[in-house]
């Protein structure tokens, strides 16, 4: 298309120096596993979906091979209060018990997961929907968490229900997708030593994936711009020592905590690296991936 005035012409080379610079970065990452937890506000916005599913295309039309693990809180929330169904939070977690962990099962392997599989297919992709419990493919066992009965000083185990966390994750069916140019899309959920279902933690369920894959990286989306220092500026590069330190100290707190170790045990059981990305922002994928600083912190297993 020939430019109508400055302004086009402007607009067009702006477009061809993004795409000489993203070259390199194409060629580095071709023929390399990504896992994305896509989850938070990007999940819920349509616009915001319909651009992640164009994204995740994109790279696997470069030769990346994208792997998506989603969340979807919100929604199980929404129809448990339609279902009159009560549920509590432990540290962040749902407590999940038999009649909760259906509720989870539905939503998540259903409405949620075939809605992503349909939005990438939009976007010209070819994907699949799965949930952990297929084919075995992501073991769990009962998570447990601990906590101290402030008049008794007593440390109590607390139950948890169908919450669990990943043993295992047999990669086979992930690799057989792979060849045949599927983008899996997969529900956080485990299958137990005797057939039971656990709820699984997205990015836990994520960083287990990645592990598994020995992927060149894990990124999480999430509804905050990444690791904030104390002067609540980015942080765009930590390492697993460093990220430990921001946490002892206290820099690192709240509900960032859980998704940095998430990150430190990806890195540190053989994946490239991890970034926490603010899912909010536009194309936030391509430009972590293709752009030179990136847009989130990323966190690898170096000094």
């Amino acid at each position: 298309m020939t430019p109508k005035n400055d302004s086009d012409r402007e607009i067009y080379l702006a477009k061809a120096k993004t795409l000489s610079e993203a070259l390199p970065y194409m060629r580095r990452y071709s023929g390399c596993d990504f896992v994305i937890k896509y989850g938070g506000h990007a999940m819920g916005d349509d616009t915001l979906s319909r651009e992640f599913a164009r994204d995740v295309v994109l790279l696997q039309q470069v030769g990346i091979h994208p792997v998506v693990v989603h969340g979807g809180g919100p929604q199980i929330g929404a129809m448990l209060e339609r279902l009159k169904i009560k549920s509590s939070f432990v540290d962040g977690l749902r407590v999940t018990d038999k009649a909760t962990v259906e509720i989870v099962e539905m939503v998540l392997s259903g409405s949620i997961n075939k809605d992503i599989v349909r939005a990438i297919f939009e976007a010209g992709g070819s994907a699949i929907g799965l949930s952990g419990k297929d084919g075995g493919m992501i073991e769990a066992r009962k998570l447990t968490r601990s906590a101290r009965d402030e008049d008794s000083n007593i440390e109590k185990v607390l139950d948890l229900g169908f919450v669990g966390e990943p043993v295992l994750v047999r990669r086979h069916m992930l690799g057989l997708l792979e060849q045949a140019g599927i983008i899996p899309v997969i529900a956080p959920l485990g299958i137990g030593a005797d057939g039971e279902t656990y709820n699984i933690n997205a990015d836990t369920a994520a960083g287990a994936v990645a592990s598994a894959l020995q992927a060149m990286r894990l990124l999480l989306l999430t509804d905050v711009v990444g690791v904030l220092d104390k002067d609540k500026r980015l942080i765009s590069e930590l390492s697993a020592d460093r990220a430990r330190a921001l946490i002892a100290d206290g820099t690192i707190s709240g509900g960032m905590i859980p998704k940095v170790e998430t990150c430190i045990e990806a890195v540190q059981s053989g994946v490239g690296g991890a970034v926490i990305i603010d899912g909010r922002v536009p194309h936030a994928l391509l430009l972590e991936i293709f752009t030179e600083h990136g847009v989130g912190t990323l966190i690898h297993a170096g000094r």
